[in-house]
């Protein structure tokens, strides 16, 4: 693929399929992080989606300036000889984590649904993303942008027919959805939002950006993509609330409300559920191959390093979906705050 076909719908796309997971998809992330907040959570979805479209651009900038192969090139640029390599340590372990979590937020998905054994659900998510990353950087960017619009269209469709059919409390009120993490105030929990996933989105972004290119292409793709995330994030929002009190401790409640409009809706949402899934699990074990592939010494080939991550994610994946989106996203998001104030401070020093 030549570099000027990279697109800026395919940067958009790929942005917002780097981000877009099990968490997003399912509804877990924007209820623990934006629901739970009532009215306040709408605000938190505005500054998400600002810090979006402003790190997007910055880090694929910076990803087309260093020629970035993997994060590590960003981020020991932007954190120095101290600050970077504890950095890169981190959002490599926080990668395996979110890897694991999409793994297992397929293997919830289809035990939700259809009763079947975890192992089945977490196997097929393994496979499939194994194979695409295998098939390197351009295979990724290909398959995400033909997957993504199915995933928007159905996320926009469900929640046209969510608020014309149901009887939705917009009221908007701070809910008690149980046991949910550490996170007690809508500012922080869109700091966090934003900050893990865009820090965990730099292993995808960087090397987007030394791939397309023109900054034009990267500007426009970081603008669109935020703002695809951002609507997105309301949408789902806004359909959470038409049930609020049904769905405040399941691990899908997105599944659960596309079961009340109909099981045509629903099974079609289980699709695009996978769908998600996948693309976030794709850009995850993409960034965490070609991390692996950089040390010094292992002398990792591509296949070599996305069997054994996969593998091993396969077998972490058992922990729990709910879990991991509960406590492992936001401690991740306290790590994406040190790397963006890390990128600003970058920016005011201009060294």
């Amino acid at each position: 693929m030549d570099n000027k076909k990279i697109t800026v719908y395919q940067i958009s796309m790929t942005y917002i399929g780097t981000v877009i997971g099990a968490g997003f998809a399912s509804g877990q992330e924007i209820l623990q992080f934006f629901v739970k907040f009532g009215i306040k959570g709408f605000y938190g979805i505005l500054v998400s989606t600002i810090m979006f479209i402003i790190f997007g651009k910055i880090i694929m900038s910076l990803g087309k300036k260093l020629n970035s192969s993997s994060h590590q090139s960003i981020i020991r640029y932007v954190g120095g000889d101290v600050i970077g390599p504890l950095l890169d340590c981190s959002i490599t372990i926080f990668l395996f984590m979110t890897l694991t979590a999409m793994i297992a937020g397929t293997g919830a998905l289809l035990h939700q649904q259809f009763d079947l054994s975890y192992l089945w659900g977490n196997l097929l998510m393994t496979v499939i993303t194994a194979i695409t990353v295998i098939s390197g950087i351009h295979g990724i960017i290909l398959s995400i942008s033909i997957a993504m619009p199915l995933l928007i269209i159905s996320i926009i469709v469900m929640g046209v027919i969510s608020l014309l059919t149901a009887n939705p409390d917009l009221t908007f009120t701070i809910i008690d959805i149980g046991k949910s993490s550490y996170i007690e105030n809508w500012a922080l929990a869109a700091l966090l939002y934003s900050a893990y996933n865009i820090t965990l989105s730099t292993a995808v972004l960087g090397p987007l950006g030394a791939e397309a290119k023109r900054d034009k292409s990267i500007k426009w793709g970081a603008v669109w993509g935020g703002l695809g995330l951002g609507m997105g994030s309301l949408i789902i929002f806004m359909i959470l609330f038409t049930d609020i009190s049904g769905i405040s401790n399941l691990e899908i409640p997105m599944i659960y409300i596309a079961g009340k409009i109909s099981w045509q809706i629903k099974w079609v949402y289980c699709i695009v559920l996978i769908i998600a899934v996948y693309t976030t699990a794709v850009g995850n074990l993409f960034g965490i191959s070609a991390r692996f592939k950089e040390i010094k010494g292992l002398n990792f080939k591509s296949s070599k390093a996305v069997l054994l991550t996969s593998i091993a994610a396969f077998v972490s994946g058992y922990f729990g979906f709910k879990n991991l989106v509960m406590y492992i996203y936001p401690l991740s998001g306290f790590v994406g705050i040190v790397f963006i104030g890390c990128i600003i401070c970058k920016l005011i020093t201009k060294n």
